[in-house]
């Protein structure tokens, strides 16, 4: 009975983790949840992001869909102009199985 208990209770938890990732883009800084800036080279990122075309395709590893209504993201993000203004910098990568964190002490930022 504890077992199926914390399956279920861990079940809940990974399915919020999954769909953390619904992301909406502020023009105000002050509505976000945190700032971010697009870096040039890969190397440089915190995280590398795919955009996914599906608001299921999306996970904990750097794939994100962009909805357009604030009220269905999970997270509000402003795109800085300055790296130093931003909490996060990520890479727009091509390919899904490139996505993923680099920097993972920052993953507090997207939970």
């Amino acid at each position: 009975m504890k077992r199926l208990l914390l399956s279920l209770i861990l079940a809940g938890l990974m399915q919020g983790f999954v769909h953390a990732q619904k992301i909406f883009s502020c023009e105000n800084r002050y509505d976000a949840d945190f700032k971010v800036y697009v870096v040039k080279n890969r190397y440089d990122a915190d995280l590398l992001v795919y955009k996914v075309s599906n608001r299921y395709d999306v996970d904990t590893d750097g794939r994100w869909y962009f909805v357009e209504n604030r009220y269905d993201a999970d997270k509000k993000i402003w795109f800085a102009e300055n790296r130093y203004d931003a909490d996060l910098l990520i890479f727009f990568v091509e390919n899904r199985y490139d996505a993923g964190w680099r920097n993972r002490s920052k993953m507090h930022l997207v939970f």
